[in-house]
């Protein structure tokens, strides 16, 4: 049936009056992710926005355009829980790891069983007869290719604060949180262990050991330990101490042969560093002691 009013149908799609047309030829708006980008850089560069403003807002647009594969931590980096390991070892890992959510498997790390939250295990401490089964949330699965908006939408609506990222093949690709998501938009999100840069990056502690920052300069590092890391890896016969690295946490990470996992431990010119945190792929923070002493805390 055609519409008997056509003219009134056509004046209600567009509503613009005559200068608003004029203005927008004049002036086009952008027609790409990258003019509208540019255009909240002169906004900011006229003062409109401020400059947090602009870097949400630019993080808001290039998430549009992000998949959970983008930002997920690949399967090899995630902390799983199995699902028949005693409770002392598996107090051990959440302790260790810090997180406040675990994928539990059984079997084979592939068969995620669901999620545990950490808090609940305070449940099986004052009833050990619990069975860690019955603690468990619904795993949620998402394919790679889940746009981050879409995926930020659904976290909201269910509540659920983590979801397994699947391959094409079905096969386990990583994990991702909302905080994953949340920092494409904000930036980093600080945690307990996060501490200012103008505050310093090496510090003393109670029990006579230093926190380190994995992005602590080498050249700190030698002149707070009196130690001689970086030399020329000719004579030191170690591609460990190999010039290009910058970074203790590179350095380190270089002389394991992988990427660090919280609680390893790795001894170098005569000092122990254990990983105490880890984020995004990188050594955050080390305790760094002599290596004839202790400190795993």
């Amino acid at each position: 049936m055609s519409d008997p009013h056509p003219a009134r149908h056509a004046e209600r799609e567009d509503k613009r009056t005559f200068l608003q047309k004029l203005a927008e030829f004049i002036h086009p708006g952008p027609d790409s992710t990258d003019e509208l980008i540019e255009t909240l850089a002169e906004a900011e560069d006229n003062q409109i926005i401020n400059a947090e403003s602009r870097v949400m807002l630019e993080g808001v647009i290039r998430m549009a355009e992000m998949t959970a594969g983008d930002v997920m931590v690949a399967a090899p980096r995630m902390d799983l829980i199995d699902i028949d390991a005693p409770f002392d070892a598996l107090l051990h890992l959440v302790i260790e790891t810090a997180h406040s959510r675990f994928p539990v498997y059984e079997g084979d790390r592939e068969n995620v069983i669901g999620i545990l939250l950490a808090k609940d295990l305070l449940k099986l401490q004052r009833a050990p007869e619990l069975n860690i089964r019955a603690l468990l949330r619904p795993a949620v699965f998402v394919p790679e290719s889940k746009g981050l908006n879409d995926l930020l939408r659904e976290f909201r609506g269910n509540r659920n604060h983590l979801a397994m990222v699947i391959d094409e093949f079905g096969r386990t690709a990583g994990l991702i949180t909302i905080e994953d998501v949340l920092e494409q938009i904000v930036g980093e999100i600080e945690d307990e262990f996060d501490i200012a840069a103008d505050q310093g990056d090496i510090f003393g502690l109670a029990d006579q050991t230093y926190r380190v920052s994995g992005d602590t300069p080498i050249e700190r590092v030698n002149e707070a330990f009196g130690i001689q890391l970086a030399s020329d890896p000719d004579s030191a016969g170690d591609r460990a101490f190999d010039t290009h690295f910058d970074t203790i946490g590179g350095l380190i990470a270089h002389a394991m042969g992988h990427v660090p996992r919280r609680g390893e431990q790795h001894v170098q010119a005569g000092l122990k560093f254990v990983v105490l945190h880890t984020k995004g792929g990188a050594v955050r923070w080390f305790k760094v002691s002599p290596a004839g002493q202790g400190a795993d805390g």
